[in-house]
């Protein structure tokens, strides 16, 4: 008799427990986020309904558990956003393979280096993988230096977690994303350099020295200080 299928199961949120779940008969209670008062169960229910808001086990393990006075609905929602941008800025690593052949074109060695550049700019690794087929076999350097020419392309932007080696028909190597530099500001032009290319540009355009001393006509009639 075949086996029915069964959908998998989904894991049932945690919660904690909140107003009359809490059985304990005292609890501590949380007030407006400073000072915990110890007090009976119900009277701290009591009190969390004439606010309008939850009595909230926050710590279950301690004896009396300790419970916050907040609004239930609105510390789920708050939660469930902060797991779903957990969970959207978590990135798994996985291992992309690209499998090159000993005569490979340019053209078609430039396809799979840029597939290559992709998947580390996305974070993942890279299984670099060269198989011989037949008398390939017999010139293995060939294949070794098509490796070592991808590893000196992908330089900066990932390193090899180990040097090729080879596997039984094949050149094995596997490359991880490697930290990015930090791109410096550019530097503006020295205040040399920027007088040079005015001056290039011509006598009108070249700034003028604030320490030049005026042009003295000899013609000019002394004045007399005294």
């Amino acid at each position: 008799m075949a086996k029915r299928f069964q959908p998998p199961r989904r894991e049932i949120e945690k919660l904690p427990r909140i107003n009359r779940q809490i059985t304990t008969p005292k609890v501590r209670v949380v007030i407006d986020g400073k000072g915990v008062d110890l007090m009976d169960t119900r009277e701290a229910i009591r009190l969390a309904e004439d606010s309008g808001l939850d009595l909230v086990e926050v710590s279950a393990g301690q004896d009396p558990p300790v419970c916050k006075i907040i609004d239930f609905g609105k510390w789920r929602f708050d939660q469930q956003k902060k797991k779903k941008l957990q969970a959207k800025n978590q990135h798994v690593v996985e291992i992309k393979e690209i499998k090159f052949k000993p005569k490979i074109g340019d053209h078609d060695y430039e396809i799979k280096r840029k597939r290559a550049v992709e998947f580390l700019e996305e974070g993942d690794k890279v299984k670099v993988s060269l198989r011989f087929r037949g008398r390939e076999i017999a010139h293995p350097e060939i294949g070794m230096a098509l490796v070592h020419r991808f590893l000196k392309d992908v330089e900066g932007l990932a390193s090899p977690e180990s040097p090729p080696r080879m596997d039984g028909r094949q050149i094995v190597c596997v490359v991880a994303p490697a930290a990015a530099a930090k791109k410096k500001p550019e530097k503006s032009d020295k205040p040399a350099e920027k007088y040079e290319k005015a001056e290039k540009a011509g006598p009108e355009k070249a700034p003028a020295a604030q320490n030049d001393k005026k042009a003295v006509d000899p013609a000019a009639p002394v004045q007399n200080l005294d």
